[in-house]
């Protein structure tokens, strides 16, 4: 693809970030331009955004029936899995998958909720509630 031939579609990441890629000047000699995107590229990541925003919200719906604790829902909100929470928390994956039981949950102890608030970078009682503070 020529230089002045690489997409500049703007897509939500586009203020944010920019992608390079590699073109071909004038001369033939290829070079890197930076593009904001393009229409396949943004259908793409909007696609995979709203299944996150479902899995967030099924997440959470499971912690206000109280079928799971609010570990659930920052798991899918922090984007992390039972794996990488457990080398964030240093505790075991069955420990951590024992404490998606809100029974288990609830009587978990300050210091252990206090880990759990470290690595989703929150406070002990925003865990307690799902409340989330953008930044």
């Amino acid at each position: 693809m020529k230089k002045d031939d690489v997409p500049q579609d703007l897509s939500s990441l586009g203020k944010i970030t920019k992608e390079v890629c590699y073109a071909t000047d004038s001369n033939g000699k290829y070079v890197t331009e930076l593009s904001s995107g393009w229409d396949v590229k943004i259908t793409a990541l909007d696609t995979a955004w709203g299944d996150i925003e479902k899995r967030i919200a099924a997440a959470k719906q499971q912690v206000i029936d109280g079928k799971a604790s609010p570990l659930l829902f920052f798991i899918e909100y922090r984007l992390m899995d039972i794996a990488i929470l457990a080398g964030y928390t240093g505790f075991w994956k069955w420990q951590i998958k024992r404490h998606l039981n809100p029974n288990v949950f609830k009587s978990l102890s300050d210091k252990k909720l206090q880990k759990y608030a470290e690595a989703f970078n929150i406070k002990v009682e925003d865990l307690k509630t799902m409340t989330v503070h953008e930044d």
